[in-house]
């Protein structure tokens, strides 16, 4: 069992995490394992670790480890409370997301993820079903294509390319990886060194593909109701659109006026944030990916506000 990638934030995501050695924790973005293998040798025989992954071939992976104390199963991370019920698991204390797409899945590039390698244009995280990238980019309106390239990339010339797309494909299919990035490089040009103008619509086309913002909210509000008191959820991300959701989720909101009736004993806000890391120097000239990698890490409160009643 060897890693295929280096492994983000490993030790810092697995040593505020695993604060219980007999605990039961969930991976909710398994991969190829490297942040599970290391919870699993944190962890003393008493413990157990639920691998999660929408990715058939990441699950392939773990379903061939034999520690019993593991089990992993194909999903989605927004269905960590039915999984938990599934198994018969009322509630854990740690959870661990890795979000985003992996090394293994933009290394591949029959996966359709990078333009870097000419394939078909498919950017599925779970290609066993459901659209594809170039189903997106063949029916989608020349409107609807600028909501997406500017919602979930950010991309401040996404009428340009929306509208060059859209002129393309009168003219012959757009399905390959290649065909879209030359057409994107052919409309704008951008003068960041490095900086391949298709990397924002690469970027925008996987997330709404994979409905990626939907399922870490979903998933951040299941991982409320899955960890018991005590429990911790730890979330690294790799661009703003997804920090800024775990930012905003673990920030206490301040008391409205309307509530302020209420004892000081009732409910409060859930999440007391323990941690906020960014990779050394060293990670990010050994893995170039990291350097935009965030490691944030929460506590699940027990509902009750400290000082009197």
């Amino acid at each position: 069992m060897t890693d295929a990638h280096i492994t983000v934030l490993l030790a810092e995501a697995v040593t505020h995490l695993v604060h219980k050695p007999d605990g039961v924790y969930v991976d909710g973005t398994f991969g190829r394992g490297g942040h599970s293998r290391a919870i699993l040798a944190a962890l003393n025989p008493a413990g157990r670790l639920i691998g999660i992954d929408r990715d058939p071939s990441a699950v392939a992976v773990g379903q061939a480890w034999t520690d019993p104390r593991f089990t992993m199963v194909h999903s989605t991370f927004s269905n960590i409370a039915a999984i938990m019920a599934q198994l018969g698991i009322t509630s854990v204390d740690g959870i661990l997301l890795d979000v985003g797409v992996s090394s293994p899945q933009l290394d591949d590039g029959a996966r359709g993820f990078s333009f870097n390698k000419d394939a078909a244009l498919d950017m599925r995280m779970d290609n066993s079903n459901g659209h594809t990238a170039a189903d997106v980019v063949s029916k989608a309106s020349e409107k609807e294509l600028t909501q997406i390239l500017r919602e979930y990339g950010e991309e401040p010339q996404a009428a340009r390319i929306a509208a060059a797309i859209v002129s393309a494909r009168t003219i012959a299919p757009v399905q390959t990886t290649g065909q879209l990035a030359a057409i994107i490089d052919q409309t704008v040009k951008y003068k960041k060194h490095g900086f391949h103008p298709a990397t924002l619509t690469f970027q925008a086309l996987r997330i709404h593909i994979n409905q990626e913002l939907q399922e870490l909210d979903a998933a951040l509000a299941q991982a409320q109701s899955s960890l018991q008191a005590g429990g911790r959820l730890a979330v690294i991300s790799f661009h703003s659109l997804e920090d800024r959701r775990v930012k905003q989720a673990f920030r206490p909101e301040p008391v409205s006026i309307a509530l302020r009736h209420l004892p000081r004993n009732e409910a409060v806000h859930p999440w007391k944030e323990l941690t906020r890391i960014k990779p050394s120097d060293a990670q990010c000239k050994a893995n170039p990916r990291a350097r935009s990698a965030v490691l944030r890490v929460a506590v699940k409160q027990d509902g009750k506000r400290e000082g009197n009643a």
